[in-house]
């Protein structure tokens, strides 16, 4: 699969499922997998996914301004880069954010979240 349609595939699949069913991202890191969450390290897929799921809003839903990608060289995986707003549920005005992933083929012909970067953007 081209690398640029895989990236707009796993950003659609990411932030669908984290705006839907954030639990449901469990599937997409493994225990090895690194969150770097507004600079909290959070290691571990059920980590990672209480982390998100205890979030202090129920409702939000992404919108995604950019997605870029590279090959890491790294057992043939890929950097995605992703810059966007997120707009809370009962606020007016809509947060900037980027999230950087690094994806790992998995043996099963998929990818997992290996490290996964989060940052808000303040003007």
């Amino acid at each position: 699969m081209d690398p640029d349609a895989l990236a707009k595939a796993f950003v659609e699949h990411y932030y669908t499922t984290f705006d839907t069913n954030r639990g449901g991202l469990a599937t997409l890191y493994q225990e090895g997998s690194m969150l770097t969450f507004e600079g909290q390290k959070i290691q571990g897929s059920s980590n990672i996914v209480a982390k998100l799921t205890s979030l202090p809003f129920q409702q939000c839903h992404h919108s995604i301004t950019t997605v870029d990608c590279q090959p890491s060289g790294v057992n043939a995986g890929m950097l995605v880069f992703v810059s966007g707003n997120l707009q809370l549920a009962g606020e007016q005005h809509a947060l900037k954010f980027s999230q950087m992933f690094h994806l790992i083929p998995t043996q099963q012909g998929s990818y997992y979240v290996l490290n996964d970067i989060f940052r808000l953007n303040y003007a």
